[in-house]
């Protein structure tokens, strides 16, 4: 796996550590560079992988809007560089995508073939780092995901926890519908899917992209809402969410009001399902849990 301290690729550590079957290694900055082809090239020989993972990228969404040069230089650049060092191997690459490469003015979830139109700085980079992957490798797998959540990292989770510590009520954007995703969930679905598409096991019709995304549609106010009573119901306190606009909370990055992603993909080609959010979001808060009454003993 290229990278190893984001969401996904900490998931992904403890799905394999759970997993005898597996023999993973992680390669984080310091022994593989996206910006350095030699250094991935160079691990990717050494370990000779079966399958690629690679989950790494540029995820500052509104700061890429002031710094395009890297974030295209990671996840398109870098993706490239990933895919083409696999393909030299003779292996697959798994490769993670987002929601924001559309527009976000569907009605109805997206599937994989609707047109792409990203409107951020971000969403284009990872727009170009899709195309890239699989020009550079015909045994590409392309995971699209959103609104990515976990016990750990940065989130809307704890972040929604934090402020409902802190603060009476609170207000949540309420136009942007979206199907939260718990990292755990992504790491399990990927390390099977890695397992159908090893050595001889590939087919055709696992190349190129499928959305990997939670089965449940929300706002972010209703998300929110969901973590409030969730937190309360464990003993946190009960704020109101109100709803505000887009329009109320602006950012240098544009979202798209609709990120709905059809699953049936993922089902019909690999057999897969994600959890309902009311099981993956009560796995997070129960974890969330037992960190905080861990640092209070």
């Amino acid at each position: 796996m290229i990278g190893g301290e984001g969401q996904v690729a900490r998931s992904l550590r403890e799905a394999a550590a759970g997993d005898a079957g597996i023999v993973f290694r992680c390669s984080g900055r310091s022994e593989v560079d996206l910006l350095q082809p030699s250094s991935i090239g160079k691990a990717l020989a050494d370990f000779r992988p079966d399958v690629v993972i690679n989950p790494a990228a540029y995820t500052a969404v509104d700061k890429a809007e002031s710094e395009p040069d890297a974030a295209f230089a990671i996840n398109r650049d870098g993706a490239r560089a990933v895919a083409g060092a696999a393909a030299e191997q003779g292996v697959p690459v798994v490769h993670f995508s987002t929601d924001y490469v559309f527009d976000g003015r569907k009605t109805g979830a997206y599937v994989e073939t609707d047109p792409v139109v990203p409107r951020s700085v971000y969403g284009r980079s990872k727009r170009d780092g899709e195309l890239a992957v699989a020009e550079a490798n015909p045994r590409h797998v392309i995971l699209r995901t959103s609104w990515v959540y976990a016990p750990f990292g940065s989130n809307f989770v704890r972040t929604m926890l934090r402020l409902a510590a802190e603060r009476d009520r609170l207000s949540v954007v309420d136009d942007q519908m979206g199907c939260p995703t718990y990292a755990p969930d992504i790491a399990a679905a990927t390390v099977a899917i890695a397992a159908k598409i090893r050595g001889a096991n590939w087919r055709d019709d696992y190349a190129g992209v499928t959305h990997l995304a939670g089965p449940d549609a929300v706002t972010w106010r209703g998300f929110a809402r969901q973590i409030v009573a969730g937190a309360a119901a464990r003993g946190g306190r009960v704020v109101p969410v109100d709803p505000i606009l887009t329009s109320d909370y602006p950012t240098p990055a544009a979202r798209p009001a609709n990120s709905q992603l059809s699953t049936a993909r993922l089902a019909s080609v690999f057999g897969l399902h994600l959890r309902p959010l009311t099981l993956s979001l009560n796995d997070c808060l129960d974890r969330l849990l037992q960190i905080r009454m861990g640092e209070r003993h």
